[in-house]
């Protein structure tokens, strides 16, 4: 089992930034990937960016300038830079993690990114 414990949300004004940070803990060798979702109500959770083990990153077209994604092996933690804030950044955020070699994901449980003046 694996434990993500998402922290940084919070509300911000349009233009502004915020970090995330998700701090992984248990059977964490087995994880090659992790990264960021969001979600809105009534709509889908949706993939923002994600890191591998080897440091590739992936962001979605929406967030590609803004938004950088970075780990910090030493403390088992994967961080979300968010800079140039949208009000259509508003969302709850999710740390995701996942092994490709045993077939599993696992979330955290969720912080509020709240963007308004």
């Amino acid at each position: 089992q694996v434990q993500l414990v998402e922290s940084g949300g919070g509300l911000v004004q349009p233009g502004g930034s915020l970090r995330l940070s998700c701090v992984a803990s248990g059977n964490i060798f087995s994880i090659n990937v992790m990264g960021w979702y969001r979600q809105t109500p009534g709509k889908e959770r949706e993939s923002v960016a994600a890191i591998t083990s080897g440091g590739r990153t992936n962001y979605a077209d929406s967030v590609k300038g803004r938004f950088t994604i970075s780990r910090e092996n030493a403390k088992n933690t994967v961080y979300l830079q968010m800079s140039s804030l949208k009000a259509e950044d508003t969302a709850v955020y999710y740390c995701h993690a996942k092994s490709d070699l045993e077939g599993v994901s696992y979330w955290g449980q969720g912080t509020q990114v709240t963007v308004s003046s």
